[in-house]
């Protein structure tokens, strides 16, 4: 019976790790995010993700587990999640137009 229940908590486990990411993109796709952002790339007004993805590793390395896709002021931010390998939650605001940090935001959580 413990060998049973041993299995499927691993089996559990090993869902949520698969499916983390997962919840990480879908969190992007609220709200339409991923459709503004591609209007915005298309048109050259915003960096894409991929371009700006050394700049967020090089300040804080770690796994993505969410992008928030915002308005602050008159800029387009993108908002990265990460967690380091010591499992400390860093917030990285990027300006998706000029593709550069934004200051003032972010730090351990």
């Amino acid at each position: 019976m413990k060998s049973i229940l041993k299995w499927l908590v691993m089996v559990g486990l090993c869902g949520l790790v698969v499916s983390w990411p997962l919840a990480a993109r879908a969190n992007f796709d609220d709200d339409g995010d991923h459709d503004r952002a591609r209007d915005l790339y298309e048109r050259g007004e915003i960096k894409g993700l991929s371009d700006l993805l050394g700049l967020v590793h090089a300040e804080a390395p770690g796994d993505i587990v969410a992008i928030d896709f915002i308005r602050a002021g008159d800029r387009w931010v993108y908002r990265f999640q990460i967690v380091s390998a010591d499992g400390r939650r860093r917030i990285v605001d990027v300006d998706a137009g000029a593709g550069v940090l934004v200051r003032g935001r972010g730090g351990d959580r």
